[in-house]
């Protein structure tokens, strides 16, 4: 059984200097279309005017939704599986499901690639359901020791943004660093094998690395609120608001009994995810949070995240989330 990485002592260091112009990434908003067999794989745009068939859900196996999945809790919903938040919201795009959840950054970049979501709820903040993961021989201390040095992420996802938070409270810029962009299985391999310095990760693959000589470098505490986010295709707002009201009150339900019975939910989700109870458990304990509804500080909270990606040219431009945002379900899910 995997045992918990242990933490390392210290406190983020504020900035000391001004940080360097950060490098250009280009084509990173790019990342939206990555799902086209995704999308493919769960019906077509035509489909999104037929308001009489079943609510179509998009989710992610370790998202709060898995567990209305494994309970069969809303039987009469169609669901589709996505690898990432990106592919999810590409599939929103084109028009093959009407709903789905995802981390923090995904809808910052699906609104600069132009996709057309509405937001509709959020969670309570999730920041120890993301760290930094480092070898502890390796003698890092602190994140500032991570100058030069080379840091695997997935692009786009919300540890994007905790590295750009990280950088800033260290007084450093993306320069500063390498980053790789790789996924979760790719990015395991090249840790595992010391060919990145750091990884920068979430639950549950933050769990599943948990092992005797992973350290936690830092976590998102005092620098992301890693929220996960409701999206909704503004045509299925229109056609479809009572099968949403109802799905999300499922959603609420469920997720208040899984936080109520955590033994019940490690043995019902363990299968889902395909991992063995314990670390299970462990991911859960820390990161599965009660639903929220959105707010003008959830609206802030997202629009200085769009801010930061635009001010560090990692979308191409400015973004509005304001009026991204719907709250008329702020009932139901407060």
């Amino acid at each position: 059984m995997p045992h918990p990485v242990r933490r390392l002592p210290g406190r983020l260091r504020p900035a000391t200097r001004r940080p360097r112009p950060p490098r250009v990434l280009v084509g990173l908003v790019a990342l939206v279309l990555t799902a086209t067999a995704a999308v493919a794989g769960c019906g077509s745009g035509s489909d999104a005017a037929d308001d009489t068939g079943p609510l179509r859900v998009g989710y992610q196996r370790f998202g709060g939704l898995s567990l209305v999945k494994a309970r069969d809790a809303a039987p009469d919903v169609e669901w589709s599986l996505f690898e990432s938040g990106p592919a999810l919201t590409e599939a929103l795009k084109a028009g093959a499901i009407d709903i789905g959840q995802v981390g923090e950054a995904p809808p910052i970049f699906a609104a600069a690639g132009k996709v057309r979501f509405r937001i509709i709820g959020t969670s309570e903040p999730v920041p120890q359901g993301e760290a930094v993961l480092i070898k502890e021989d390796r003698g890092f201390r602190s994140f500032a020791d991570l100058r030069g040095r080379t840091i695997a992420l997935n692009k786009g996802y919300n540890v994007h943004w905790l590295l750009v938070r990280l950088l800033k409270a260290h007084g450093m810029a993306l320069a500063d660093v390498t980053v790789k962009y790789l996924k979760p299985a790719e990015a395991r391999a090249a840790f595992d094998n010391d060919q990145v310095d750091a990884w920068v990760i979430w639950d549950p693959y933050f769990a599943l690395a948990e092992r005797p000589g992973v350290a936690i470098l830092a976590d998102a505490t005092g620098l992301a609120s890693n929220r996960e986010y409701i999206l909704v295709s503004p045509e299925a707002l229109e056609r479809r608001p009572e099968q949403i009201r109802t799905f999300l009150e499922t959603f609420r339900a469920t997720t208040d009994w899984g936080i109520a019975h955590p033994e019940e939910r490690t043995r019902i989700l363990a299968p889902e995810l395909k991992i063995d109870e314990a670390t299970t458990a462990r991911a859960l304990a820390r990161s599965a949070k009660p639903l929220a509804p959105v707010t003008p500080a959830i609206d802030a909270e997202l629009q200085a995240i769009a801010d930061g990606f635009a001010a560090l040219e990692l979308i191409p431009e400015r973004v509005d989330i304001t009026g991204l945002l719907d709250d008329r379900y702020a009932g139901v899910l407060g």
